[in-house]
């Protein structure tokens, strides 16, 4: 999906955010918002926003002078959904319905997102969560999926929401033995996406094959992944993407059978959607391959 105006206003909120994040003084501050707002006005209204977004970033950390922006708020994001580890396990171990529940507990750890208009409390969504009905919902037919293939590609987002995709494709993997699962990361750091070395940490690298997808976008953006990334995008049986980022890159895309998981925290995904703000989204890509 391309940018609209109201994307505009949002990267020049990131810019504060940024400033926020990194304890910047009134001088960077005023920096990081005044370059940011001079870039806006060469957007190109025919890119994704998270393709618009990566030279942004690029140059608020080259002014802040860090290759990570988000790296403390990262770590803390992951502490924090550690934390709850222990009692989601329980939860799916416990369920009559495991991959939803898997699904779901994905899903809410889909708010750790430090790009969204509109943010939402990690605990709050843990309690409701699963009283909570996908507003898209076409979660049977990725269940029906995951059943017959042999393949999936898990395409993650946020650093601390990886803690909860591991759990999802712990439980995949537990209910479907057959199925080989790959996990696919950014290539470097980008706002607070998740990175292959945080995913190491994790232990990615034990639960399944690790990809590094090469893309320094905050999202897969296709044409900028590597050679390897591509060929398993387009040769697996079915692929899961996380959060808006995701959607916003691959929607439209040229394969079928891909799934888009996420809490929509914009008004112009909601607009894409035609949904609301606040709904989680189970939605299986409509448009068929070239």
């Amino acid at each position: 999906m391309n940018i609209q105006d109201a994307c505009v206003e949002c990267i020049i909120n990131q810019s504060r955010r940024v400033a926020q994040a990194i304890d910047a003084d009134e001088t960077l501050s005023l920096e990081l918002t005044s370059t940011v707002s001079e870039m806006t006005d060469s957007f190109n209204f025919k890119t994704s926003p998270p393709v618009v977004a990566t030279p942004i970033y690029q140059a608020m950390a080259n002014i802040a002078g860090k290759t990570d922006l988000y790296d403390e708020v990262k770590k803390n994001s992951t502490l924090k959904a550690l934390e709850f580890v222990p009692s989601l396990k329980i939860k799916i171990a416990n369920s009559s319905t495991p991959l939803l529940t898997s699904i779901k507990i994905a899903v809410a750890g889909n708010v750790i997102d430090l790009a969204a208009e509109v943010s939402f409390d990690l605990d709050e969504e843990i309690v409701k969560i699963f009283d909570t009905h996908f507003s898209i919902d076409d979660f049977e037919l990725l269940k029906s999926k995951l059943e017959s293939v042999q393949t999936l590609l898990y395409i993650g987002d946020n650093a601390g929401e990886h803690i909860f995709d591991y759990l999802c494709i712990e439980s995949i993997q537990n209910l479907y033995p057959h199925l080989s699962v790959s996990y696919m990361t950014r290539g470097a750091p980008i706002i607070n996406d998740v990175t292959y070395e945080e995913a190491v940490e994790a232990g990615f690298d034990k639960l399944c094959n690790l990809v590094d997808s090469g893309v320094k976008t905050p999202g897969f953006d296709y044409l900028s992944a590597n050679k390897a990334s591509q060929k398993l995008f387009d040769s697996v049986d079915v692929v899961i993407t996380k959060g808006m980022g995701n959607y916003e890159c691959l929607s439209p895309t040229h394969r079928k059978d891909l799934f888009y998981l996420l809490k929509v925290k914009c008004n112009v995904v909601a607009s894409s959607l035609g949904r609301e703000v606040g709904d989680i989204i189970c939605k299986q890509n409509s448009i068929s391959p070239n």
